[in-house]
């Protein structure tokens, strides 16, 4: 029988049987806001979930791994002007990982992963993932999934009309349409894409210079990029070397052996 991946599929005696300094506990931290005019406010935290326990299921045969359930909401701010989104602030972003984290904790483990689906999440959870480590006492990581494999060159050639995931793009349109097809409007697809958008285009939210910018003010179809041609074998593509580069570094003990 392989072990359980899912932590809230457990009781609270089969959860605490896995409780030990080397069991990875993934962590999912997504958001809940807007996608366009096809896709679901749930898609970050739909793909976050499923991109962990995809890792998990790749990892388990070499480390014991559990999935906790997903966190389904952050700073979703520049989301706000369309509807549909749910936004909390710095402070209570930090307040609400650190007693989750805390719980992790208190559960009996130390090894943690955070494995995050939303941009609006990075900056803050490259402050966070130190601030918490120290605090907490725990061995804390993080990471944003498509990271490394696009650093690894895996997705671009995916893609046809993007080099990386953006927003309800082509991306992340493919990943629904693999995994939960019926979510997707199909008879919006024609208007779910950014005019003037080139591939290879980074969003104004990582420009040098940071300044506050609603996504409605350069991407007014609530789309950066194209999802029109998105297609589920993409989608399936893209799960899985997303996950299979997060698995290799697992199961390798990184990155904590660092």
């Amino acid at each position: 029988m392989q072990q359980e991946i899912d932590w809230s599929n457990m009781t609270a005696a089969e959860v605490g049987a896995l409780a030990d300094e080397e069991t990875i506990v993934i962590l999912p931290v997504a958001s809940t806001e807007q996608h366009g005019p096809h896709l679901p406010t749930g898609c970050d935290a739909i793909l976050t979930a499923e991109i962990a326990r995809r890792v998990a299921l790749k990892v388990r045969e070499q480390r014991a791994v559990l999935v906790a359930p997903t966190v389904w909401v952050g700073l979703a701010r520049h989301h706000v002007a369309f509807g549909g989104t749910f936004s909390i602030s710095f402070a209570t972003y930090h307040a609400l990982l650190r007693d989750v984290v805390r719980s992790i904790r208190d559960a009996g483990f130390s090894r943690i992963l955070i494995v995050n689906g939303h941009g609006g999440n990075i900056a803050a959870l490259s402050v966070l993932t130190d601030e918490l480590a120290h605090e907490l006492g725990v061995r804390l990581a993080a990471t944003t999934y498509p990271m490394l494999a696009s650093q690894a060159g895996d997705i671009e050639p995916i893609l046809e009309d993007q080099a990386q995931l953006q927003h309800a793009c082509e991306a992340e349109t493919s990943m629904m349409l693999a995994i939960r097809p019926e979510l997707v409007r199909e008879d919006k697809l024609a208007e779910a894409h950014q005019p003037g958008y080139v591939k290879g285009d980074s969003s104004p939210l990582s420009d040098p210079i940071t300044v506050w910018t609603s996504f409605k003010d350069f991407a007014p179809s609530g789309v950066r990029g194209d999802a029109r041609r998105a297609t589920a074998e993409k989608g399936e593509k893209l799960f899985e070397v997303t996950a299979r580069h997060i698995a290799d570094k697992l199961i390798a003990g990184e990155p904590w052996s660092r």
